[in-house]
């Protein structure tokens, strides 16, 4: 079951290329406003989404350009939907925090920390209640764990049995403040407990150590026996958003971190089993470059957003 390490590596880098697009352009004012990047914390989003199948549901946070990836949207459309334009999925209305896409599953990236989390249990609900059997994978970060939401959500997950797993990017700082500082608890797994599912701590940077707990919690979910936790240990090699200069972190931290990327440990786990080639590896960059590259002249050549078509396709006015 899942996705084979092989085509994960593919996802990761497409999310990284991706990214760093998104940082240039970001930089050269084609985009605006502020932009979330989620550099490093590849592998929960690919190693999660490789454990569910394609009705299933997710929600983000603001991190969430790599989760979109992960769970199918086109890079050309997403990358429209950054840049304002009418092609994009949601006609460049909801821009990098607000992206979203029924036909895909997925129900939003969101600009409120733990704003996902409610909005994943009540799909949850409609799930169950529906008698779909549907799961549904909700991402947040660790700053959103000391959120309401997040546990008044796991509260009413673990009473109501919902298929739900909640999946949790600890990157180890809510912005600029660094999770001892306000959190007790040695793991963030450690609250799920207290609600009564399951749950457990991962290594966030190995793509198959996530899919391999995803798919646990997924067959768990799956077969009616309520929600679980599974906490991903990563870490954001960029600052909170395009203004963050990262002063609070040691260049020390960092680079150990960076020792630990998730793409260069795949790669190097791929070419120790003599599945990736030098050659294989030069390939696919090529291949993802080109389609990065491709994503941007489609975003360019869309037509911006018609201001006549701002309340269009919203909720309340």
């Amino acid at each position: 079951m899942g996705a084979d390490e092989l085509a994960c590596l593919r996802d990761m880098k497409r999310i990284r290329a991706f990214e760093e697009r998104v940082d240039r352009l970001f930089v050269e004012a084609r985009i605006h406003g502020t932009t979330h990047l989620c550099i490093g914390q590849e592998a929960v989003p690919v190693g999660a989404c490789a454990a569910i199948e394609p009705a299933d549901l997710v929600s983000g946070s603001h991190r969430g350009h790599g989760l979109a990836i992960a769970k199918g949207l086109r890079t050309d459309r997403l990358m429209a939907e950054l840049l304002g334009r009418r092609d994009g999925y949601c006609q460049g209305k909801g821009g990098t925090q607000h992206v979203a896409s029924f036909a895909h599953g997925f129900l939003g990236t969101n600009g409120i920390t733990g704003g996902g989390i409610p909005i994943a249990t009540g799909a949850a609900l409609s799930a169950k209640l529906r008698r779909s059997g549907q799961v549904v994978l909700s991402f947040f970060g660790d700053g959103a764990t000391n959120q309401g939401t997040f546990h008044e959500s796991l509260n009413m997950a673990a009473v109501w049995r919902l298929p739900v797993v909640y999946l949790c990017e600890n990157n180890l700082y809510a912005m600029s403040t660094f999770i001892r500082d306000t959190t007790p608890t040695e793991h963030l797994a450690q609250r799920a407990l207290a609600y009564g599912m399951p749950a457990e701590t991962v290594d966030g940077n190995d793509v198959l150590a996530v899919r391999e707990a995803a798919e646990r919690a997924v067959a768990r979910a799956r077969a009616g026996e309520g929600p679980s936790f599974v906490e991903c240990l990563t870490y954001r090699h960029r600052g909170h958003s395009k203004s963050d200069l990262r002063e609070y972190r040691s260049h020390e931290e960092e680079e150990a971190w960076h020792a630990r990327d998730p793409l260069r440990r795949s790669e190097r786990r791929l070419t120790e089993e003599g599945r990736l080639t030098a050659g294989a590896r030069a390939r696919l960059d090529t291949e993802v470059a080109a389609e990065i590259e491709a994503a941007v002249a489609f975003a360019e050549a869309s037509p911006p957003l018609d201001p006549a078509l701002a309340t269009d396709g919203v909720y309340a006015e």
